[in-house]
């Protein structure tokens, strides 16, 4: 095991959600529940008796809204209740990137966030970074992950709770059947619009190659929380660990070699000069000029997601 899973700070989760796919609206409506508190939002915002009047769906998707509202840094914890975190902050505060989470860039920062990050969301991290081959079913995913689970000492999942991860994370890929009758149900999940999982008759298939809605700001953001996770203090990033390593961009966005090397030669002119590509001698690397955070990509992305919406 390398990467995320092979780091002994990394927190396995294969809970949380309530078996509910992340909807439209849930990051919005965590980031208002907290946000609204002059300080620090108590711990009775998500669980108080009146928090099913306050948001307006049942228990458990109230839990659901929490659940994913941490996942991707919309919101924090801390000693005693929550805080804005940085992701809620450029897209709901003062800023309102995109405050009703409609461009394309937001469902793909969430992938990143869920499947790249892997915070709270270990199957999505393992599905989109430690399955082999494009082509994948239920029963291996579940084999994989339990592998994983008693692998670690002291770590007890049930494989109950571990296949109701994996029917989750599945579903948040794919486009929801019609039937039911509950607003909330009857949304897609944010993460179906990518189209990165498809499936036919149980089996389910990766879709790899160039992804043109995927905005480079995002692609920057990525590659730059990579980055330092993974290299900190080096300055040069060879293109091998950025298109292949698992947490890396190319794995996580599926994106195939051709389409990571054609955004890489062009990342002096995106990244406005922070990085720049360089292949000399058959070493291929990207050279980093300037220190800088993955959320100084992030204007950058919606600035031209509006430009071409």
């Amino acid at each position: 095991m390398r990467g995320k899973l092979a780091d002994p700070n990394y927190k396995l989760q294969f809970a949380g959600h309530e078996t509910f796919p992340l909807r439209q609206l849930w990051l919005r409506k965590a980031y208002d529940a907290v946000a609204r508190s002059d300080e620090i939002a108590p711990r009775g915002t998500f669980n108080d008796p009146d928090a099913i009047v306050a948001f307006g769906v049942g228990k458990n998707m109230v839990a659901a809204i929490r659940h994913w509202g941490l996942a991707c840094n919309v919101i924090q914890e801390t000693k005693g209740g929550y805080i804005p975190g940085p992701i809620g902050a450029a897209l709901f505060g003062p800023d309102q990137l995109d405050p009703y989470l409609e461009h394309p860039a937001s469902a793909w920062l969430v992938h990143w966030l869920v499947a790249g990050e892997g915070n709270r969301a270990t199957t999505w991290h393992y599905v989109f970074n430690h399955v082999s081959g494009q082509a994948f079913d239920k029963a291996n995913l579940i084999s994989g992950l339990r592998e994983l689970v008693t692998s670690i000492p002291g770590i007890r999942v049930s494989e109950s709770t571990i296949t109701r991860d994996v029917d989750v994370c599945l579903r948040s890929y794919i486009p929801k059947d019609a039937g039911s009758d509950a607003a909330e149900e009857l949304a897609e999940p944010v993460l179906a619009q990518l189209g990165l999982i498809t499936t036919t008759r149980g089996s389910f298939d990766f879709r790899v190659g160039p992804k043109p809605s995927l905005p480079d700001g995002v692609f920057l953001y990525a590659l730059t929380a990579f980055w330092n996770q993974s290299a900190s203090t080096a300055n040069t990033l060879g293109f091998d660990l950025i298109a292949l390593e698992r947490g890396g961009p190319g794995m996580t966005f599926k994106l195939d070699v051709d389409s990571v090397a054609e955004r890489l030669v062009d990342i002096e002119r995106t990244s406005g000069g922070i990085y720049s590509w360089s292949d000399t001698a058959g070493m291929r690397q990207v050279i980093r000029r300037k220190e800088v955070t993955p959320e100084d990509f992030l204007t950058l992305a919606y600035r031209r997601a509006k430009q071409c919406s």
